[in-house]
Parts: structure tokens; C-alpha cells; sequence
């Protein structure tokens, strides 16, 4: 058990590593907001590492059904989602709550921004199953004793956020403010396009299906 716990964390880490939407959005945050605002985005983009997980070790095969019969809605609504996510990103002033004195620079906003990011992009359930195949993690039982191995999941994830965000916000220091506005836009602008790719994948599967 306690290598597959380890194996567990390891999967956090991986899963939340590569450069996609959540970490742009993570990276966004933090240079803008602080570490604040960026961790708690982070902690958003683990409760879906964490739902993946769940899916993963309990209902696999549920799951790889539904994406497969929806797979087209899906796409087409996630690259909608993310266009809105980065179309909000490239024209917001993400300096206003540092302008006003008694607005805190983070809120629940971020962390469900990143939720609902996650959920848009259901591929991420597939890195989530190659990853607990390329550790070898296939727990036998399918009840509650499984439930160290997903906290160890989540903890990989909080991991990584956390350091992740702490970084960017460190060095948001050495940026001007409108250094700082101009990478929000790009950030927001790539996502946008992330998200074009998406939704014209999903039209085109759809037209020609």
C-alpha cells in the first residue's frame, strides 16, 4: 500500500505537469493576483485531478463509454467554455482588486474558473488512466481502501500547484505592471485559440460524421 501511495503522488505530480490550459490560467494568476489567487486556482485543477482519479479506479469503463457516445458535444462545449475563459482573460483589468483596498486579490471565483476548465477538457481523464498505467497502479479492490491512493493523487497535485504558483508570484516582482497585463492577454489569447481548436474539432466530427 504504501507504494502504491507513493506511486499515487507521483501520478498528482505528472498529471498536473504539463503546459495546457490549467496551467496558463494557474501561471496568469499568480504573476497578476498573487500566490493567493494562484494556489486556489490550482486547488480547483486538483478537485478535477481527483474526480479523474475517482473515475478512473471506479468506473472506467462508464466513463470511456460516455466520452465515446458524447465525445462531439463535449469537445464543442469545452472549446466554448475555454473561449470564454480566454476571451474574459484577454480584455479583464487584472489589477482592479489590487485597486481596491477591500477587495481580497483572490476569491471562489478562481477556484471554480478552474474547475470549470478542467471539466471542459475531458481528455485530461485520459492522462490521468496512461499515467496509473505507466506506474503500474491498478488497485484490486474497488471500495474505500482505496481512498490513500486518491488523497496521495491529490496531495501530487496540491504539490505542484502550490510550488507552481508560488514561483510565478515570486517573480512577479521582477515585472513591470503592464509586463505583467500584456503576458494576461497572450496567456488569455493562447487559450482562446486552445479553445477554437476544440470547438472546431468538435464541429467538424460533427459535420462529417
Amino acid at each position: 500500500m504504501i507504494l502504491d501511495i507513493l506511486k499515487g503522488f507521483l501520478v498528482g505530480l505528472c498529471a498536473s505537469a504539463p503546459l495546457g490550459p490549467m496551467a496558463i490560467l494557474v501561471m496568469q494568476k499568480s504573476l497578476s493576483e498573487g500566490h493567493r489567487s494562484g494556489f486556489l486556482t490550482g486547488l480547483g485543477a486538483t478537485c478535477t485531478d481527483t474526480f479523474y482519479s475517482i473515475v478512473a479506479i471506479f468506473a472506467l469503463a462508464v466513463a470511456e463509454k460516455f466520452i465515446g457516445d458524447h465525445q462531439v458535444f463535449i469537445e464543442t462545449a469545452g472549446g466554448l467554455v475555454i473561449i470564454l475563459l480566454g476571451v474574459v482573460m484577454v480584455f479583464k483589468d487584472p489589477f482592479r482588486k489590487m485597486k481596491d483596498q477591500n477587495v481580497p486579490s483572490y476569491s471562489i471565483k478562481d477556484f471554480l474558473q478552474a474547475i470549470a476548465t478542467g471539466l471542459s477538457n475531458p481528455g485530461a481523464i485520459l492522462v490521468i488512466i496512461a499515467l496509473f498505467a505507466t506506474f503500474g497502479l491498478a488497485p484490486e479492490s474497488k471500495d474505500l481502501s482505496v481512498a490513500p491512493v486518491i488523497l496521495a493523487v491529490s496531495s501530487g497535485s496540491v504539490t505542484y500547484w502550490f510550488f507552481f504558483s508560488l514561483f510565478f508570484s515570486k517573480i512577479r516582482k521582477n515585472f513591470k505592471l503592464s509586463t505583467i497585463l500584456w503576458i494576461g492577454r497572450i496567456s488569455g489569447a493562447i487559450i482562446m485559440v486552445v479553445g477554437m481548436a476544440l470547438l472546431a474539432d468538435g464541429l467538424m466530427q460533427s459535420l462529417f460524421k
